[in-house]
């Protein structure tokens, strides 16, 4: 059981390590790789493969077997990373990064999914928290990592050190991972126009979410057809699922009260808790005058405050056995902090404002693990991957209609707050643009403030 523990842990910890040693090779990316225009696609490349694989490699576990759909995921994602790695244009590069995250997706919604087959929901507390240790880690050394790494041996090893990691986890899995087999083949139909639909549908909201974010008034056309695109992909793949025999997302689930308070309450979390959790650097750096070294260390502290309330809610569930007042805590936690954050400024001592992030850490990782064991207890185990799937992915979308509203909000504020600082006995001027960049001389020595 620890081996498979292990293999899992790493499996996890190979998907999002590498979601986060690239954001520190990208520069050298770009220096080697040019089209500068296309860099910001490595990464949302990245996440869209991921969530359009959540709900359809859980569903497709549960017809297939999880162990199977687990290795061919990280087969996905191991190709990803050496095609990511030989590279030789952004294009390449950009193609690549989607399949891995293809791999990503379908490896870590599966291994939630082994975790809900293998222990009951209160038993499966224990492991979760673990893998939420993992999680915290990845996002931790991720940044030192790639920035290593990429000093050492140049960028393109920031991939290819995927590939032992990915061998031996699926040299561990197929040897000692052994679970009860699914549907016969010849009883499995695979619902190709939902996969079709969901996917289209994923990658317009995506696109519509990053456009929306950019607030440019140039091109409402573009946000207005994506709009338009996105609720007809979404009704379209609502009616397939109504006439399919296997659909991709089991419309049946929704009807399970517990599965659809977790869907709300996911596409909040995602929305509030990892949607702005990017803009707190800004905070950091522009509010409170730190460099990019200690803001980063501040931040980590905040990431281990994550780490350390998931797993604490993790343990405290698997011995009590009850999760539902784990979300209203974080919820209220969240509102609080917001509150804190309102009321603080450049005069708040810096030690306060550290308080604050480790508060917003210990709301964003309360209830990860309620929400995981939730789902859990709400579905059948013959439905565990559709479950999973489903819900992680509607975190994954409200972490990125998060970033984008948040996107839209901050130039307009911090314009407001840099000109208020700089020049208190002045008014913002009437002539500043709307997509936040601030007039000249509103800024000194040309820091004009925007978006990072």
């Amino acid at each position: 059981m620890r081996t498979i523990m292990v293999a899992l842990m790493a499996a996890v910890f190979l998907s999002l390590l590498d979601a986060q040693v690239v954001a520190t090779a990208l520069v050298r990316i770009v220096g080697d790789l040019g089209s500068l225009n296309q860099f910001g696609w490595v990464t949302a490349g990245y996440l869209i493969g991921g969530t359009v694989a959540l709900p359809i490699c859980g569903k497709w576990g549960d017809l297939f077997g999880r162990k199977q759909v687990l290795v061919v995921s990280v087969v996905v994602f191991l190709v990803g990373s050496t095609g990511s790695g030989l590279a030789q244009t952004m294009g390449q590069l950009v193609a690549f990064r989607v399949v891995q995250g293809v791999g990503s997706g379908g490896l870590f919604v599966c291994v939630l999914a082994i975790i809900g087959e293998m222990f009951s929901p209160r038993a499966g507390a224990r492991y979760y928290g673990w893998i939420s240790v993992t999680v915290g880690v990845a996002s931790l050394a991720g940044p030192t990592v790639g920035g290593v790494v990429t000093d050492l041996f140049g960028w393109r090893w920031t991939f290819l050190m995927n590939l032992p990691i990915g061998l031996a986890v699926i040299a561990i899995v197929s040897a000692t991972l052994h679970l009860p087999p699914r549907s016969a083949p010849g009883r499995v139909r695979i619902d190709h126009l939902g996969a079709v639909l969901l996917t289209s549908a994923i990658v317009a909201l995506n696109l519509l979410a990053n456009q929306a974010g950019r607030s440019d008034p140039r091109s409402p056309g573009v946000v207005i057809g994506l709009c338009m695109a996105s609720v007809l992909l979404v009704v379209a793949f609502v009616l397939s699922q109504r006439r399919a025999a296997d659909p991709v997302i089991p419309l049946s689930l929704f009807r399970n009260r517990t599965i659809s308070v977790v869907s709300v309450v996911d596409v909040i979390a995602g929305f509030v808790g990892l949607g702005s959790i990017n803009y707190l650097v800004l905070w950091l750096q522009s509010v409170d005058r730190l460099g990019a070294g200690e803001s980063g260390v501040i931040l980590a502290a905040m990431m281990l405050a994550v780490v350390v309330s998931q797993y604490g809610s993790a343990r405290l569930i698997g011995r009590t056995g009850s999760f539902r007042w784990y979300p209203p805590a974080s919820m209220a936690l969240f509102a609080l902090t917001a509150l804190l954050f309102v009321t603080a400024g450049p005069a708040t001592p810096l030690p306060l404002t550290i308080l604050y992030l480790l508060m917003f850490g210990v709301a964003a990782g309360l209830n990860q693990q309620a929400l995981t064991v939730a789902a859990r207890s709400g579905g059948g185990t013959h439905d565990m991957g559709a479950v999973h799937g489903v819900t992680t992915m509607l975190r994954q979308m409200g972490r990125s209609l998060g970033a984008s509203v948040f996107a839209a909000m901050v130039p307009v504020v911090v314009v407001g707050f840099v000109v208020s600082l700089f020049f208190p006995s002045t008014r913002l001027p009437e002539d500043a643009t709307a997509d936040g960049a601030a007039p000249e001389g509103a800024a000194p020595d040309g820091a004009a403030p925007g978006t990072p």
